[in-house]
């Protein structure tokens, strides 16, 4: 019996290195391979998707301000009509509802609910009754609703009232806003965000002016009709984030939603350093990543700006009061992350301090080829994007390693397709290049969650639909679904769309019934047990394996461990299966 015994540990031994190294494709690749009650979802957000913005008692967000009033920053192209969500929302249900997605991540316009921005001006009962529609509609169809109370879009008239953002006195009205979404909506909804993408709001918004509100100083962009590049990117940031923390109150304060969660949602993208042998690129690295994650995370969870953001900015940077900080700190339920691409970053010396602006304090450039002039993913030009997924792998890390492992859910992911009038509907659709980076991205984000022991709990893919994707108007595409603009916006499925129907079936196509290996859970030291007429010695290795073998499988499966099957048994607990818990493999073998 001791000899069996050191025999088994041996064996153990060996199989623990053998069992880390299998190949990736050993894994289950469909949903089944992630755990259990995993969410799969697609996104959206309701300046994208609804259109109809002068029916239902809507007023003009600051969104169809800007893309009116400066057309030539979107193309020459708004979002009055979209992709006309607001009356086809049953239709595009009925689509998520093929391609078995279990969420739908939705936001809802500031100026749709609440026209005048201002609680006390009164409550659109429209705008309430179209969200109460869209809700039940999803939860008839099985699918959960996941709400996002900003993405971007809030009454104009509180821009033209108080600058918006740029006042203290947003932060009480996004205050009220959420508590009337609170209790009109949270009955039904459990899956809350608050802000959506705070840095490219202050950044794009107040420093570059790319997108709505479109300041900046005039030196940066002439278009511009106002504003302080070196400043106001912070004063709103501040803003958003303590509206943020304001929100999160009314939440955990509201009877509705006490059985809720609610998070912030941060679009970080991986960083490498333009030159690896730089000393100065690399700790470039280090201030990209404070930028784009740091300056948002470190508030909703330690309740202050991170110690380098202070460094960099200086006095421009605001700072919390008590009061706030304590607003502020563990105000996030879980980390919702946008993830898309990744970026080279190269050291640049110190900007003019007279021309002070938040995109040079940081001293880095972005770049999409490094100092070889390699870049990122596939060669061909996808306007906006370039493919790098283990860079999602990285940042989870980054997050799990800094801020001790939160929960996280992939809010976003995905790629577009630059459409400029040149391509025919069918090179379009046959979009292999979405697949792939789809499923590149998932099998990082499988081995971030089970190798890696990241803590992530579902995948939102962006997006259903093409839509009007902001500064960019209607030429690029980002849908699983085509929409044909010029014809009655029909939606037409793209290849993708096969792909994520096979991926996402609930059925289990390895279930146990169709395996040779039953289902064992060891929790006590080895021991002999009778398993037919054979007595078996029987242990288990604590291992990363995370796999199903099907009855086909196991001879290969054996071979690859380079045991002979008729000596040794191997039982893989299927009832294990995705489960955020190591699974166990357990190994036997005759006792003479």
């Amino acid at each position: 019996m001791k000899m069996h015994f050191f025999i088994l540990l041996i064996i153990t031994s060996w199989l623990s290195e053998k069992i880390t190294s299998l190949p990736p494709d050993s894994r289950v690749f469909d949903r089944h391979g992630f755990p259990d009650n995993f969410v799969f979802g697609t996104a959206a957000s309701a300046f994208q998707y609804e259109g109809a913005t002068s029916e239902g008692g809507k007023s003009p967000s600051i969104w169809d301000y800007f893309s009116h009033t400066f057309p030539e920053r979107t193309r020459m192209q708004n979002a009055d009509v979209a992709v006309d969500f607001y009356h086809r929302y049953k239709d595009d249900i009925k689509l998520m509802k093929e391609l078995n997605m279990d969420a739908f991540r939705f936001s809802i316009s500031w100026a749709r609910l609440i026209p005048s921005g201002k609680v006390k001006d009164g409550v659109n009962k429209e705008g309430v009754e179209f969200y109460k529609a869209l809700i039940d509609e999803l939860v008839a169809n099985g699918i959960e609703p996941s709400m996002t109370l900003y993405h971007w879009d809030h009454p104009q008239s509180l821009e033209d009232e108080y600058g918006g953002f740029l006042s203290p006195q947003i932060v009480e009205d996004f205050r009220d806003f959420s508590r009337v979404c609170f209790e009109e909506f949270g009955d039904k909804v459990k899956m809350w965000t608050t802000i959506n993408e705070p840095y490219v709001i202050t950044v794009a918004g107040y420093d570059t002016g790319n997108k709505a509100v479109g300041r900046c100083s005039k030196w940066v962009n002439s278009k511009c009709q106002g504003g302080d590049s070196g400043t106001e990117p912070y004063i709103a940031s501040n803003h958003l984030l303590l509206a943020h923390a304001a929100a999160v109150q009314e939440f955990r304060k509201c009877n509705k939603t006490q059985d809720g969660q609610i998070g912030i949602v941060l679009s970080p993208l991986w960083f490498e350093p333009y030159d690896s042998a730089s000393p100065a690129d690399n700790e470039a690295v280090k201030r990209a990543l404070a930028t784009e994650l740091d300056w948002h995370l470190d508030p909703v969870i330690h309740g202050d700006y991170p110690e380098m953001m202070k460094k960099l900015a200086g006095n421009r940077l605001p700072s919390f009061t008590p009061e706030q900080s304590k607003m502020l700190k563990n105000s996030s339920d879980f980390i919702g992350i946008n993830y898309y691409t990744a970026r080279y970053v190269a050291h640049i010396p110190q900007a003019d301090p007279a021309r002070p602006r938040f995109v040079t304090d940081h001293q880095l450039q972005w770049r999409v080829t490094n100092h070889s002039n390699h870049q990122f993913g596939p060669g061909e030009d996808r306007g906006i994007l370039q493919s790098h997924p283990e860079g999602l792998r990285k940042v989870l890390n980054y997050i799990k390693d800094k801020y001790n492992n939160p929960i996280v859910y992939i809010k976003e992911n995905g790629i577009n397709d630059y459409d400029d009038g040149t391509k025919s509907r069918e090179e379009i659709l046959n979009d292999t290049f979405r697949i792939s980076y789809h499923e590149d991205h998932l099998q990082q984000l499988q081995k971030a969650i089970i190798e890696d022991g990241c803590d992530v709990r579902g995948y939102y893919v962006w997006s259903l639909l093409d839509n009007f994707e902001w500064e960019h108007g209607y030429s690029t595409r980002f849908g699983v679904y085509y929409v044909d603009y010029d014809n009655d916006l029909t939606r037409i499925p793209k290849d993708s769309v096969n792909w994520f129907k096979q991926f996402l079936d609930p059925a289990d196509k390895d279930s146990q019934s169709e395996t040779s290996c039953r289902s064992y859970r060891v929790t006590e030291p080895p021991k002999i047990y009778q398993k037919s007429e054979t007595r078996v010695f029987h242990g288990s290795i604590d291992s990363n394996l995370f796999c199903r073998q099907r009855e086909e499988d196991v001879d290969e499966f054996h071979t690859s461990l380079g045991l002979l099957s008729d000596v040794f048994t191997f039982e893989i607990p299927v009832n294990s299966l995705a489960s955020t818990e190591r699974v166990k493999l357990f190994i036997g073998f005759p006792v003479v």
